[in-house]
């Protein structure tokens, strides 16, 4: 779809003020569409107006626990976007609530507005039987969504990459004075990072239209690698040495209980317990073409946009320089 077709079209997104509704806004804000962004905090959204046209993008309140606010933020809209999640539990933001009924209010309210696209974010890992509570409340969040709009498409990506990630900015920022690094069950669980910016080319596409009604995609970045080997590519781009201390799972899952008492922790033992399967594209979905490819988007490297972001992290930041003989 060119922009000049998607001009006038409204598009709500859900959740579109944090870390990857921000680029799905602009994403679809270049390609021409009118965005309204579903968020509690309206107020605290001013960040996602210059990323269109004056007018372009416009932010209201939408609370998932409060049924006709989602109904007012998607009202006219011809393709709504959900990406409400988050990565811990705290005080009333309970997985189930947020990420699995809060989904199905999401679909029925896209439904019921007349919308002819619905694409729910999940995640890759999403299971109906996992022991984690995070991967449980993902998949009744997908179960809730096909019930009440049975063409959506649904994105898993794997772990999520960019300039604002709580990944590798978080473990760069601990190499910044610990002098070691937890490579939690022994650092060989296998991720498939991707990066934001292609997330939202992904979503961004579908509302185009280029996805397949009813689909699951699994978005996966260019390269497979250990969660040893991504602390070793982030420590080598900080130019930091830091020993790598392998920790055990039932060692991870108590220092999770404890660390996830914190009020924002490192790690929980939910987490742990994520961290326990491979984070990766399945076989079945490349087989498919039901992966970033397959909707015509080339993902960026690792090497590619880390040291963009990460270089801050360096003794003397993006102004230090390697001697060269």
């Amino acid at each position: 779809m060119t922009a000049q077709s998607a001009s006038g079209r409204l598009v709500t997104v859900l959740g579109g003020s944090g870390f990857v509704g921000r680029y799905v806004v602009r994403q679809l804000a270049q390609r021409g569409y009118r965005v309204r962004v579903g968020v509690r905090r309206p107020d605290l959204a001013g960040h996602l107006q210059p990323l269109g046209a004056v007018g372009q993008i416009h932010a209201v309140q939408a609370n998932i626990r409060v049924p006709y606010s989602v109904e007012a933020a998607v009202s006219g809209a011809s393709a709504v976007v959900n990406l409400v999640g988050i990565l811990h539990e705290s005080g009333r933001q309970r997985f189930d609530i947020v990420q699995g009924r809060a989904a199905g209010v999401v679909a029925q309210a896209a439904r019921q507005a007349g919308a002819e696209i619905l694409v729910h974010v999940s995640a890759i890992g999403a299971d109906a039987d996992s022991e984690s509570a995070y991967a449980r409340s993902k998949a009744e969040g997908e179960a809730e969504v096909r019930e009440a709009f049975p063409g959506s498409v649904i994105m898993r990506p794997s772990v999520v990459f960019g300039p604002e990630d709580d990944f590798f900015n978080r473990f760069a920022a601990m190499a910044r004075f610990s002098p070691a690094l937890p490579l939690i069950g022994g650092g060989q669980t296998r991720f498939q990072p991707i990066f934001v910016g292609d997330v939202a080319r992904a979503v961004a596409q579908a509302v185009d239209g280029k996805a397949k009604a009813g689909t699951t995609y699994e978005l996966g970045g260019a390269q497979v690698r250990t969660f040893e080997e991504l602390m070793r590519l982030m420590l080598s781009i900080i130019e930091r040495q830091r020993f790598l201390v392998p920790v055990p799972w039932p060692v991870a899952r108590v220092m999770g209980s404890a660390l996830g008492l914190l009020p924002n922790p490192l790690l929980t033992r939910d987490q742990v317990i994520l961290l326990e399967r491979d984070n990766v594209v399945s076989a079945q979905a490349q087989a498919d073409g039901r992966t970033l490819c397959g909707l015509g988007v080339n993902a960026q490297t690792l090497e590619a946009i880390l040291p963009g972001y990460l270089k801050r992290f360096r003794r003397t930041g993006e102004y230090n320089v390697r001697a060269t003989s």
